[in-house]
């Protein structure tokens, strides 16, 4: 409590001009005494009292005569650099002559002594002195306390700068995830709408039991959409088990047509990746390469790390690029994709769409390298 105490003591104090001052201003007269009495009066024979009391009353006087020059230093501290010195020194000069009259007096009137004037000019070079003094350190403070202030104004806006900054870095995270949100949120409608269509063909077909098994499959990949549905990373491993919720409705809604390739390298499965980031290149190919087709075809998944980069490549057996209108809304899912790739890495990403060999076509990602620490 006493330590609390004292620190706020010292925090009032720095921060209140007035109090400052005055307690540098005593301070300073009363060391003033001190020194004084032990420079001067401490190596007479013998001490008299007078010489003693003289010495403290002379610090009082002085604490009154140096009081007023606060007042006109501060007056004239806007003052141009040469009419601040020459007014500086001439209440210097002044305040010295009267502080110089008021200690012959008291001392002629303590001790008893007359006929001192004829000292008037040694004890006023040494009443010049304190008060050049008094003056130096008055304006040595008030310089250090403008360098303080400033130093402590730059502080501020560094730190007001940087407040800035951090919020305006986490006003774009917060927009960025809105728009990763909203770029795999567009997904979700794509998909539903496709496989609610797979759904009441195979009704129209009297194909119950297919439709039935559908349906579960829907719920089981939409009930994963919803438990997952922030725009964290995943592993590859994690992101093709979500794939394989949305290929088992597929495969029931292809049978035989439908052919996987998975060629997945070891270690790639802890690679991250943004969420979904593959569903709707899948389901542009079942739409373009393998619904067309009476005999169906096949979709290739492979993955490999080069030079610090995660590939991944998707090739079908469709008609290639020249079977993709890619304007009016086709081809929404490629768009899509690359839309959260921009907005996950920026220009740090490669998305290529080329025909495959011999047919088909070949999509390959190519982003940066990074794992679960």
């Amino acid at each position: 409590m006493k330590h609390k105490y004292t620190k706020s003591f010292v925090e009032r104090l720095y921060s209140d001009e007035d109090k400052q001052f005055w307690l540098f201003q005593l301070c300073g007269w009363f060391g003033l005494s001190v020194v004084t009495f032990l420079s001067i009066t401490a190596w007479s024979d013998h001490i008299i009292m007078a010489h003693v009391g003289h010495t403290l009353l002379q610090s009082a006087l002085g604490v009154v005569v140096s009081a007023p020059l606060r007042h006109v230093f501060s007056r004239i501290w806007d003052f141009s650099p040469w009419q601040r010195v020459f007014i500086s020194v001439l209440m210097v000069v002044n305040c010295s002559a009267v502080w110089t009259g008021l200690r012959l007096e008291t001392f002629m009137w303590m001790s008893g002594e007359r006929g001192l004037w004829s000292d008037f000019g040694e004890w006023y070079f040494a009443s010049l002195f304190v008060f050049m003094c008094w003056a130096a350190l008055y304006y040595g403070i008030k310089y250090y306390r403008l360098q303080q202030m400033e130093h402590e104004q730059l502080l501020q806006a560094d730190a007001k700068a940087k407040q800035e900054q951090v919020k305006r870095y986490q006003a774009e995270a917060v927009a960025k995830e809105s728009l990763l949100k909203m770029l795999r949120y567009q997904l979700n409608p794509h998909f539903l709408f496709n496989t609610l269509n797979a759904i009441k063909a195979l009704v129209v077909l009297d194909e119950g039991r297919k439709a039935e098994t559908m349906i579960q499959q829907l719920s089981e990949f939409l009930r994963y959409s919803l438990d997952n549905d922030s725009v964290e990373d995943v592993t590859l491993e994690q992101e093709l088990e979500a794939l394989m919720l949305y290929l088992n409705i597929e495969k029931t809604r292809f049978d035989e047509r439908l052919i996987l390739d998975f060629d997945i390298a070891d270690n790639t499965l802890g690679a991250l990746l943004p969420g979904l980031i593959l569903q709707p290149l899948i389901e542009n190919s079942l739409k373009y390469a393998i619904a067309p087709s009476e005999s169906g075809g096949t979709i290739k998944i492979t993955s490999h790390i080069d030079d610090e980069r995660l590939h991944l490549e998707l090739v079908d057996t469709g008609p290639g690029i020249q079977g993709h209108d890619f304007s009016l809304g086709r081809g929404i899912g490629l768009r899509n994709t690359v839309e959260r790739l921009q907005a996950k890495y920026g220009v740090d990403y490669i998305f290529d769409v080329t025909d495959a060999e011999p047919c088909g076509m070949k999509i390959q990602i190519m982003i940066p390298l990074s794992f679960l620490e």
